[in-house]
């Protein structure tokens, strides 16, 4: 059984929400004698472009404080998207970032300027032997993980879980989640400039009169993805056995850490953050909850959305988090704490 604290906070404020996450995040370290490593960075999402309801920068306020009173440094830390979008490349991703208003701290990109650095971490469970996590996540031994819960297409919802497993991917590692592993040129599109080519450090493109990507030779970095200035290399969004394969690739991004979550189950959409739009909340706001399990959090946050709610919400996620403890990540029986 897995402790999660939890503070209740019903009205979108997020002053108010920033003091509930400082107040959990002092219980967690307290609670856990949790001893920090000089420099902890905070793995946020930073919203897509015309996105609304992701999680303001100001609700991370407190948890910046009190690492700072700590003595300890922080940075915020994310991967490049796997779409083309405003958080394909480095640069463009920072900049959106920043007009989020994520200034408070230094920006780390964890997986390179277009997604291709990255490490491959064991993990041998039944859908991946390896993991690629983004290169940087390698230079620190804690995280403070902080999630929005709300609903996902493929994942049923996303939380905790899900922000270590694409979260923490570098490119490859998402493309690997969401499909076989090799993305695929669509003729129509491709003008055969050269450029997938060029980007390719494994020789898995061939150049005709149109660009081909030889799956046996891809190792599914995705870099061409990103680097393509017409779309014409696409995802394979397949998915199967998703929600499996994003509990192993948790499991493998916080492999050897000592990470504390915070979750912020506000702003309930059906869709995840990475939408370009403004969506209309499907639940109400609930509170902050913090734990050092991943699962326990997730299956916390799940279950008091779903009484509240009045009946299941986002239900399918619920394979996931049998995955995971199946796994080992986590523990699914929680002790649930009101602060």
């Amino acid at each position: 059984m897995s402790k999660v604290y939890f503070k209740r906070v019903i009205s979108n404020d997020s002053e108010a929400l920033s003091l509930a996450a400082k107040v959990l995040f002092e219980k967690i370290i307290e609670s856990t004698a949790h001893v920090f490593s000089k420099e902890v960075p905070i793995k946020v999402h930073f919203g897509e472009k015309g996105n609304t309801t992701f999680v303001p920068a100001v609700c991370y306020e407190g948890i910046i404080e009190t690492l700072k009173k700590n003595k300890i440094k922080p940075s915020f830390i994310e991967t490049n998207v796997l779409y083309r979008g405003s958080r394909t490349t480095r640069e463009s991703h920072i900049a959106l970032a920043k007009e989020h208003g994520f200034t408070a701290l230094p920006i780390i990109i964890a997986d390179g300027d277009h997604g291709e650095a990255y490490d491959e971490i064991e993990i041998h469970k039944s859908f991946f032997e390896t993991c690629k996590i983004g290169r940087e996540f390698s230079n620190y031994d804690q995280f403070v993980v902080t999630s929005h819960f709300k609903g996902h297409g493929m994942a049923g919802f996303g939380g905790a879980m899900k922000q270590l497993a694409m979260g923490f991917a570098a490119r490859g590692g998402k493309l690997a989640q969401h499909s076989g592993i090799s993305p695929v040129v669509k003729a129509s599109r491709c003008i055969a400039c050269g450029l997938c080519v060029q980007k390719c450090d494994v020789d898995a493109i061939e150049l005709g009169e149109k660009a081909v990507i030889i799956p046996e030779k891809c190792v599914g970095c995705a870099g061409c993805i990103a680097v393509c200035p017409v779309g014409a290399i696409q995802n394979d969004w397949s998915g199967e056995n998703f929600k499996e394969k994003v509990a192993e690739y948790a499991y493998g991004a916080q492999l050897g850490k000592d990470n504390i979550y915070i979750t912020f189950l506000i702003n309930v959409t059906e869709e995840c953050d990475c939408m370009g739009q403004h969506m209309e909340p499907v639940a109400k706001d609930i509170g902050v909850f913090a734990s050092k399990d991943p699962v326990a959090i997730d299956t916390a946050c799940l279950d008091m959305l779903q009484r509240e709610h009045g009946h299941p919400i986002f239900d399918a996620g619920r394979v996931t988090i049998k995955h995971a403890v199946e796994i080992g990540l986590g523990s699914d029986q929680v002790e649930l704490e009101a602060i």
